[in-house]
């Protein structure tokens, strides 16, 4: 973990109150609406290492109560002692023990399955993943290498282009996906927005094998 002087970390939202309910409204919006791009604004200096728009959704969803775990880049940057220092929350180093994640572009993600997907009785207690992609964007059903999006809060079919995703995503979401209501809900972060990927949403490659799901 890294040891960062609490003189050196960058400040949180000017107004707290404000900046976090505006980032909140962020979350809510991509959750309901799984393959929108949506802008992330705020005026929070983010750690070095990972993105920001990524930092300031952890910094408004994190409290005192809450768990993190952060991948290796992570670990080694400030942004553990960041978002330590403005919510309270509690670093675990074990990823099944978090009730959020934080995997910097590049970094490898942990299993889905093996992180905690909470219970018939109590789904809330999974965990959110926030993942840095180099790209997520909205796109159309017959674009190249597009993901097609199925499910609550989208009108028929929605399409996504994601960069950074590992080889076997289809496979692990899918099974997260079959596990509803438990499972794991999923934020893509780039530099300045978010895609959300809520455990309702079936996402496969194929547009064929999707309408025929």
């Amino acid at each position: 973990m890294s040891t960062t002087p609490l003189a050196s970390l960058g400040a949180g939202f000017s107004k707290e109150a404000f900046g976090s309910q505006a980032v909140f409204r962020a979350v809510l919006q991509a959750l309901s609406h799984p393959g929108r791009t949506v802008a992330v604004e705020h005026d929070v200096q983010a750690p070095a290492v990972g993105h920001a728009a990524s930092a300031a959704v952890l910094l408004a969803l994190l409290d005192s109560d809450c768990t993190l775990w952060l991948s290796p880049k992570l670990v080694a940057s400030d942004a553990g002692a960041w978002l330590r220092f403005h919510t309270g929350c509690t670093l675990v180093t074990d990823p099944v023990q978090a009730r959020f994640v934080w995997v910097a572009q590049g970094d490898e993600w942990p299993a889905l399955g093996s992180l905690a997907l909470g219970t018939d009785v109590y789904p809330d207690q999974s965990a959110t993943c926030v993942v840095d992609v180099p790209r997520a964007t909205a796109t159309t059903a017959d674009a190249i290498n597009a993901w097609q999006l199925r499910g609550p809060g989208i009108q028929e079919m929605a399409a996504l282009q994601v960069d950074g995703l590992p080889d076997d995503f289809e496979t692990q979401w899918f099974a997260n996906h079959a596990a509803f209501p438990r499972g794991v809900d999923l934020l893509l972060g780039t530099p300045d927005h978010i895609v959300g990927l809520p455990r309702t949403t079936l996402a496969m490659r194929s547009a064929t094998a999707l309408q025929e799901a």
